[in-house]
């Protein structure tokens, strides 16, 4: 099986044009000729590797790694964060959610409550929705005046560089589905009480105004992807490859740190383990 560079394919350039209707959600190219079932063994020795990638993050205790993810309801975000590093030592990982902010959240400047949240040494942070939802939902559902959330934007671009430049690896994924499968999804939820839950009723006043959460998206793409803190715009209608293309550009994130185990000041040869 031939894989293609993921973070090459999905990279939103710097500077460059999104433009999200024309962007195959449901495509696979880069597994074209491949299924669900027949990927498995690719997806697991993906997983493999992430998990090894990790232990050397963690035990070098040098870099940090912090991974955004963004989407529209039932765009696959926790599913994603489920499997994809499902093999990872959980005192090496740690998953922050951004609901909507606290009264004590909304009494400091937006990104307080995000900046508490940021990796540490050796450790790597998925945010599951983030510091855009201050910029996304604010703007869609005209929550404050716009010049509030466009100079958000240019906030965010220097808390990221800051985050960078400290030492901080960022990965941004917006996983991008398309309204259609939005549709199927959100009925699979109400048809079935398990899943009741996961449903919430405000959702479908998002879905009304899908268009304009696209444009908003698109404009943050296009705007907030950096050399620094890149986005990727990852097809996710199929699951299956959603999960492989993240992580593959997870494992090329990870050896990119060009890490290894940390080197011992005494000779393992002359230790000896008595009884």
């Amino acid at each position: 099986m031939a894989v293609k560079e993921a973070r090459e394919r999905y990279l939103v350039k710097p500077g460059s044009h999104v433009h999200l209707d024309q962007i195959d959600s449901g495509e696979k190219t880069l597994f074209e000729d491949e299924s669900k079932g027949s990927c498995e063994p690719l997806f697991e020795a993906m997983q493999s590797e992430l998990q090894h990638l990790q232990k050397l993050l963690y035990a070098q205790n040098k870099h940090r790694v912090l991974v955004v993810i963004q989407a529209m309801d039932t765009g696959g975000k926790d599913g994603c964060i489920k499997h994809v590093f499902s093999r990872i030592d959980p005192q090496g990982i740690r998953v922050q959610a951004f609901k909507k902010p606290s009264e004590n959240e909304l009494a400091h400047d937006f990104l307080w409550r995000i900046h508490q949240q940021v990796p540490k040494n050796g450790e790597l942070v998925i945010f599951n929705r983030s510091h855009y939802e201050d910029i996304i939902a604010v703007r869609v559902k005209n929550l404050f005046p716009d010049e509030v959330w466009k100079r958000r934007k240019r906030h965010v671009i220097e808390f990221e560089r800051m985050l960078a430049e400290e030492g901080t690896t960022i990965v941004k994924l917006f996983l991008h589905i398309s309204k259609d499968e939005q549709k199927e999804r959100l009925e699979s939820r109400l048809a079935n009480p398990a899943k009741y839950w996961k449903f919430n009723p405000d959702d479908l006043a998002d879905r009304a105004r899908w268009g304009e959460f696209m444009r908003a998206y698109e404009d943050v793409l296009e705007q907030t992807s950096t050399e620094f803190a890149p986005w990727y715009v990852i097809p996710a209608d199929r699951k299956w490859y959603r999960n492989l293309c993240v992580a593959q550009i997870m494992c090329d994130t990870l050896k990119s740190l060009n890490m290894d185990f940390p080197k011992v000041d005494w000779d393992p040869t002359q230790i000896e383990v008595k009884d």
